[in-house]
């Protein structure tokens, strides 16, 4: 789950919103580095993710079942925002969950 999301920080690093109109690449990977993070979230049990409730588990879960569900209506602004704005600090707490463990 962190590599997923270091690796859809990086891919957007140094880039701008417009990118993802021109870039159906980039689209795509983030597209799927956001699944697999939703996937290993859902994965993990009720317990873990109550004993770990700063994380948002469920709209992680629920961002990965949209994209897949509605790959066609996928709104690229919430995508970009959910890359520039909730991967970084999902970053910080899953290092600070794994350095305690």
């Amino acid at each position: 789950m962190l590599d997923a999301v270091g690796e859809a920080v990086a891919f957007a690093g140094g880039r701008e919103r417009a990118d993802l109109d021109r870039d159906r690449m980039l689209v795509l990977a983030l597209i799927k580095d956001i699944e697999i993070i939703g996937e290993a979230a859902y994965q993990i049990s009720a317990v873990t993710r109550e004993q770990l409730s700063s994380i948002p588990w469920e709209d992680i879960v629920g961002m990965r079942h949209r994209l897949v569900h509605a790959y066609f209506d996928i709104n690229l602004d919430i995508l970009w925002k959910t890359v520039q704005e909730d991967l970084p600090p999902l970053i910080e707490d899953l290092e600070r969950i794994f350095q305690g463990s």
